[in-house]
């Protein structure tokens, strides 16, 4: 549990909202915290700058963080992009070159602040580890450092859009949710009577963002576009990078490490898509401790702090656990590495055969070769998939992997003799064709305990059709046997003796995946098929300066809200054995919370439906439906929005509604009915 740290080393000040002027006129909504001292003695700044709603979606949140780092000598400034909670203009897509420049204009701004030395660093999760990143790309002046927390390089491979160059299902439930904040209004207690005309303009002018990322399938330059894998030499300031294994963003943190030229720090930890202070699954960790020491290293110049000291990479070597929905915390230690790559990890082959996992070639050669095996997955095979990114809102995690093996080919090894330890990324090397011209495959990798239950340790889904590269696919050749790698996810995990590993193979994996458009078969031949594992030798011995230890989490005191009605969160799994349909219904409502400090009640609410009928490629439909309220004396706002995907053949279809009311009348009402054309997935 976090402590809660009323005692700073500086005393602060807040500024609840102040104005930040563009050149093009637009005003951008901030909030400031900042040392009493600043005015006659300048310190460095820190710059959040997202669109989720500063004065009430994260003012929880930045409560704990900003005021904490502001007591340790620096300027917190958390700004709503352009578009988003208070901030004048329109938000229409993500990392646009217009919020680039905002990001640097606002910069800028900072440097020529009285209170400010003119050093500065960007911290953010998820959107703001993205554009933190892409703004260090551009190398603006005075940024000393970046901490990006959940976040990726790779817009297009590794993000939630899609996965090994298939459509996630999280493309559309992301699509959704910037859709329901784009509806919602600014605060009139901020910005005066413009507010019902800034809120019509967003309604009006915020677009459909997933009809748009539908109109880049393969990775184009709209993709590459914010991937800074491009050219790492782009950033010159130093990056620490941190994510968690329940996280749809670790793998990038081992890229960032290989990729970068400059002073890294990697931290992975247990944790789903949260800052490690607030990490759940626990451990949760000081946090904030290691953020005031980075910022004291690079923009204090404070070098003999031990910010740069020990592992380069830390991560949390996850023990074996039961299959579960949902964790308090994952049992494990946490082991480091002096560098990534590391000289330390051995790569192992593993060769397949016949439904089996051999240790080695010599262990294959003395069975007779296995015949090709075929597999064609039922569409409930995925069901107990969890979420691609668990975003801490259990049950998101993946349930026991016997609920999807009988839909898949399985290999499995013989019980381990010794303990094993993985830290990498595993990868599957597999012979196969398809019977159709458009294909996928979805590989598993469980830790199967002596009792058989199996939980999912890491998994990886390829469009075969990017046989060529992502951005020219091509058609397969039915029955042409290619080669093909599927990259797992990375993870660090240490399986008992006893256990087995267990290869799943897969021809859908919904709904964590869009399926492929028509029914095909794979055959693989296991003969020239292998799993190629990184291990981590159990014989090392890490000594102290390899060993990471972090402080117990504390922060600021949280503002104090006030839960009005109960939340809601789960997950559930339905079949009628009648019509062979299948839903799987998601939950995520934060009930009513009321924030004394402004006199406002807010309203959250998102329910996600994934259904399908059996054997019908083109029966998958997601739907989400968002019911966002704000309410205080005299002002009563809410808005529904509803987004449904459906598929055929040839295209992906778009409905979309929006509703909005003021004080229970609607004021506004909008539809869109699209089509898309399908592009090899």
């Amino acid at each position: 549990m976090m402590r809660t740290v009323t005692s700073l080393p500086t005393s602060i000040e807040e500024t609840e909202h102040l104005w930040i002027p563009m050149s093009d006129g637009t005003r951008l909504a901030a909030r400031l915290w900042k040392p009493v001292s600043a005015g006659e003695d300048p310190v460095p700044a820190v710059l959040e700058m997202i669109p989720y709603r500063k004065r009430d979606l994260t003012a929880v949140r930045d409560s704990i963080h900003h005021p904490y780092m502001a007591g340790h000598g620096y300027a917190c400034l958390r700004v709503d992009l352009r578009g988003s909670g208070d901030s004048e203009g329109v938000l229409t897509d993500e990392y646009l070159e217009q919020e680039l420049d905002d990001v640097e204009e606002v910069l800028a701004w900072l440097i020529e602040q009285p209170w400010c030395n003119g050093r500065t660093g960007i911290m953010g999760i998820s959107w703001g580890g993205f554009n933190g990143l892409q703004v260090a790309a551009r190398r603006p002046k005075g940024l000393g450092a970046v901490v990006t927390v959940c976040s990726t390089d790779d817009r297009y491979y590794d993000d939630v859009h899609y996965m090994g160059g298939c459509l996630l299902t999280d493309n559309l439930s992301w699509a959704s949710t910037m859709f329901a904040y784009n509806a919602s209004p600014p605060d009139p207690d901020l910005v005066g009577e413009r507010w019902r005309e800034m809120w019509q303009d967003r309604i009006e002018h915020s677009g459909l963002w997933l009809e748009t990322w539908l109109q880049h399938q393969r990775k184009d330059a709209y993709w590459r576009h914010g991937s800074i894998n491009e050219d790492y030499s782009d950033i010159e300031v130093p990056v620490f990078a941190v994510s968690g294994w329940a996280d749809g963003y670790s793998n990038a943190v081992f890229r960032l490490l290989r990729g970068l030229e400059v002073p890294t720090r990697g931290l992975i930890g247990p944790w789903s898509h949260k800052y490690p202070h607030l990490g759940q699954p626990g451990p949760a960790i000081g946090f904030l401790q290691e953020m005031v020491d980075w910022w004291d290293h690079w923009l204090k110049d404070d070098k003999d702090n031990g910010a740069m000291d020990g592992p380069q990479l830390s991560i949390w070597m996850q023990d074996s656990v039961a299959p579960a929905t949902t964790y308090e915390d994952r049992p494990g230690r946490w082991v480091g590495e002096p560098s990534w790559p590391s000289s330390r990890i051995v790569e192992e082959r593993y060769p397949l055969g016949r439904h089996r996992i051999f240790e080695s070639e010599a262990a294959r050669d003395k069975f007779p070769k296995s015949p090709e095996l075929t597999v064609q997955s039922p569409l409930s095979l995925g069901q107990y998939g969890g979420k691609w990114c668990s975003y801490n809102a259990p049950p998101d995690m993946p349930y026991d992997q016997r609920e999807e093996d009988g839909g898949a080919m399985v290999f499995d090894s013989d019980p381990l003799e010794e303990r094993l330890e993985l830290l990498g990324a595993p990868t599957v090397e597999l012979s196969l064709s398809a019977d159709q011209p458009v294909a996928m495959v979805a590989v598993r990798l469980s830790d199967v305990a002596p009792d058989d239950a199996a939980t999912r340790v890491s998994y990886g889904v390829l469009n075969l059709n990017h046989f060529v590269s992502a951005d020219n696919p091509q058609p397969l050749e039915p029955g042409q046997k290619q080669t093909v790698t599927v990259q797992l996810n990375g993870l660090a995990q240490s399986f008992p003796a006893g256990h087995r590993l267990r290869v799943s193979i897969s021809t859908s994996y919904w709904p964590v995946v869009w399926p492929s458009p028509k029914k095909f078969r794979l055959t693989v031949d296991p003969n020239e098929s292998s799993l190629v594992l990184p291990v981590r030798p159990t014989s090392i011995d890490d000594d102290a300066d390899l060993t990471p230890t972090f402080r117990p989490p504390e922060g600021a005191p949280p503002l104090e809200t006030l839960q009005l009605e109960p939340g809601e969160h789960d997950w559930n799994i339905s079949r009628n054995l009648a019509d062979l349909t299948g839903k799987l219904e998601v939950v995520k409502d934060l009930g009513v919370v009321r924030f004394e400090d402004i006199d406002l009640d807010l309203k959250r609410r998102a329910v996600e439906r994934y259904t399908f009928a059996d054997g019908d490629m083109n029966s998958v439909r997601g739907e989400t439906v968002w019911h966002m309220g704000f309410e205080r004396e005299g002002w009563n706002i809410q808005t529904r929005t509803k987004t449904v995907l459906t598929s055929t053949v040839d295209a992906f279809h778009i409905y979309a509604e929006l509703d909005a009311y003021e004080n229970d009348s609607r004021v506004a009402s909008k539809t869109w009915n699209t089509t898309v054309a399908r592009d090899f997935i």
